[in-house]
């Protein structure tokens, strides 16, 4: 039925125009209690097989909302509604901003994909603390905080911005993340860098630990599925350096290899997300796992469409798993449908828990690799 509603409806609407319309149905939803409560009933089952642990963190199950859906936190009640275990908001920024000029979001139908050059629209991290600290949860869901760097704020004092929005967002965040991998705001994606990302995020740890001083606020740092090798390891050694909590791995990529929409929307600029960027982020996923094991907690997302992408991340060492644009293409039964592929295949599967199968198949290659 979504199917048809997305042909005959969203698909004739502007992009944008229709992720804000979603977005207001959610909330109303998820506002009526007794209506929040069946819808949750129906698309938020509960697998105890599924409980997962991760960044010192009980969670229902694995799977979450990526960051770009809910950049105000407005909808984090909604969202856990439909069955998301955790809801990562953002990205955030220092000073609120209108983001790129419109139109900037594209959808790919052809490729089960979109393109975006959203720019960090938001309302700025003074204006989503505020909203995060008036919020009074009604179904229980773990919310991580995404900021990045403001576009007007220039590379040399992206420390100090970053800083601005932790010291404001920390206190409300189960986990905190810095982006510095979208590919639309200028100058962004070179603090991955290890030479500036290691005073980033020493900066962004310490005004964590300062202003957050009752628990310990996990730091993620997420990257670009563009990074070349070397820069994939010298994050992830990183990393173990600094102790950090962990990584997402992917943000969307430049690339337009592959694709088979309209020229004239491919070209458009922006970062890629979907189906094209499936193989991509899970061999960046594999390749951080092999080089950091257990040590960092690793977040795969970047094409995730169903139970079983999400359960090829977790063999190959995501320890959480996000969506995103998937979630436009299948609609509200999308994490119902993902949980309950994922409780079959751990069934199914030689593991005795989701724990156990956490790299399984990463592991299992070294191995063979080391013996050949």
């Amino acid at each position: 039925m979504y199917k048809l509603f997305f042909h005959l409806v969203f698909q004739r609407m502007d992009p944008e125009a229709a992720h804000h319309q979603a977005v207001r149905w959610i909330r109303l939803a998820a506002s009526v209690p007794v209506l929040r409560t069946y819808i949750a009933a129906v698309l938020a089952p509960r697998y105890k097989e599924l409980r997962t642990e991760a960044l010192g963190l009980r969670m229902h199950g694995p799977f979450g909302l990526a960051a770009g859906f809910d950049k105000n936190a407005v909808a984090i009640d909604g969202l856990a509604m439909l069955g998301f275990d955790h809801v990562e908001i953002g990205t955030v920024t220092g000073l609120a901003q209108p983001g790129n000029p419109k139109k900037r979001l594209f959808r790919l139908v052809v490729d089960r994909a979109l393109i975006n050059r959203m720019g960090f629209n938001n309302e700025g991290s003074a204006a989503v603390a505020q909203r995060l600290a008036e919020r009074r949860p009604v179904l229980k869901t773990t919310v991580g905080v995404n900021i990045g760097k403001t576009k007007v704020v220039p590379e040399t004092e992206a420390v100090d911005d970053y800083v601005t929005s932790t010291e404001r967002l920390a206190r409300h965040a189960d986990y905190l993340v810095v982006n510095v991998s979208s590919p639309n705001t200028p100058g962004l994606r070179d603090l991955q860098a290890t030479e500036s990302l290691r005073p980033l995020l020493t900066a962004v740890r310490a005004a964590a630990d300062r202003t957050v001083t009752d628990r310990r606020v996990p730091l993620l740092v997420k990257i670009a599925p563009d990074l070349a090798d070397d820069d994939i390891d010298a994050v992830a050694d990183l990393a173990i350096e600094l102790g950090l909590d962990g990584i997402i791995a992917t943000n969307t990529t430049i690339s337009r290899e592959g694709l088979r929409s309209d020229a004239a929307v491919t070209a458009e600029t922006g970062g890629l997300s979907g189906a094209p960027l499936k193989e991509r982020s899970l061999d960046v996923l594999r390749r951080l796992y092999a080089r950091v094991g257990d040590r960092v907690t690793l977040v795969g997302v970047g094409g995730i469409e169903n139970a079983e992408d999400a359960w090829q991340r977790i063999l190959a060492g995501a320890t959480l798993v996000q969506g995103y644009s998937a979630f436009v293409y299948q609609g509200p039964f999308w994490s119902r449908s993902i949980h309950k592929g994922l409780a079959a295949r751990l069934a199914a599967s030689p593991h005795a828990t989701l724990a156990d199968a956490i790299g399984a198949d990463t592991r299992e290659t070294a191995r063979k690799q080391a013996a050949a």
